[in-house]
């Protein structure tokens, strides 16, 4: 009988172990756990859901407003947070100044403030007696709160960390001799920040925007706290979701439907499009 090959001898390689088997059980018993207590909810929303009488329920003029305004609201906000978040995310990774900890700290704050207290912050800086709300209500005759420029403020506050804490973290992983092979080329600091930064960490950008968009469309606490709940006004989905609770609460199932199906649909399209990039949200 001819001598087997050895692990040394050309001609045929010897085979590396699989690592693409099942997961072993000390993970897939905590995965499937998780999976149920994340799923069995939704599915109990589904199983109990009035669908008979959807129709008549989702024929609302309120709830086609409150859909509207909370698509509106949650856009704007990931719009500001896209302008101001994102230069703030290159300060916080690149540049070096006193109190950068202590900076940080306070810009990702929101992420474990309870969102009721967020409200009441927004109040006392933006009320009609707050630090700012006063002077614009003494020079300009404008006050913020209960208007849908409040509804898209407390929106901002509470999702724009989601993005910066995101966006920071690929600056921070940026391989930085593209940019300065870009200034070695002559490239401004601006040019290079707008042609070569940017697109490297364009995917982890349109993650941190998905994440916001959908803190800034879940948003309630400081909504209510701040904007109130009226109807047409600063009624979105989830205050409406928890008004129609109170009296109605078929309605409210009914709701709560849209708010989940509007937001699987752009959740899912959104990552898609970011797997491919290159990242996942």
């Amino acid at each position: 009988m001819p001598a087997e090959h050895s692990a040394g001898t050309p001609g045929r390689a010897r085979r590396s172990p699989s690592i693409r088997g099942g997961a072993p059980a000390v993970l897939s018993v905590p995965a499937i756990i998780a999976i149920v207590f994340l799923v069995l909810p939704l599915l109990g929303l589904l199983v109990r859901a009035p669908w008979s009488s959807l129709p008549r329920l989702l024929s609302d003029p309120l709830v086609f407003e409150a859909l509207k305004l909370s698509l509106l609201s949650a856009v704007l906000a990931t719009a500001l947070s896209l302008v101001f978040g994102v230069p703030l995310a290159w300060v916080l990774a690149r540049a070096e100044f006193p109190g950068k900890t202590l900076l940080r700290a306070l810009v990702t704050v929101p992420l474990v403030l309870p969102p009721v207290v967020g409200g009441v912050a927004l109040l006392l800086a933006f009320g009609r007696r707050g630090v700012v709300g006063r002077y614009l209500d003494a020079w300009f005759g404008y006050t913020i709160p209960f208007t849908t420029t409040a509804v898209v403020l407390a929106e901002t506050f509470v999702a724009m960390p989601f993005l910066i804490i995101t966006v920071e973290g690929a600056f921070r992983a940026a391989d930085r001799r593209f940019e300065e092979a870009s200034a070695s080329l002559g490239a401004g600091r601006w040019t290079t920040f707008r042609r070569v930064t940017l697109p490297l960490v364009a995917p982890s950008v349109l993650a941190g925007a998905v994440l916001c968009w959908a803190r800034a469309l879940g948003e309630f606490g400081a909504t209510i706290t701040f904007a109130g709940n009226f109807p047409g006004t600063t009624q979105t989905m989830p205050l409406a979701v928890y008004l129609a609770l109170e009296s109605d609460p078929d309605a409210a199932i009914a709701l709560s439907l849209v708010l989940l199906a509007v937001s699987v649909v752009i959740l899912a399209a959104l990552r898609d499009r970011v797997v491919r990039t290159g990242t996942g949200v």
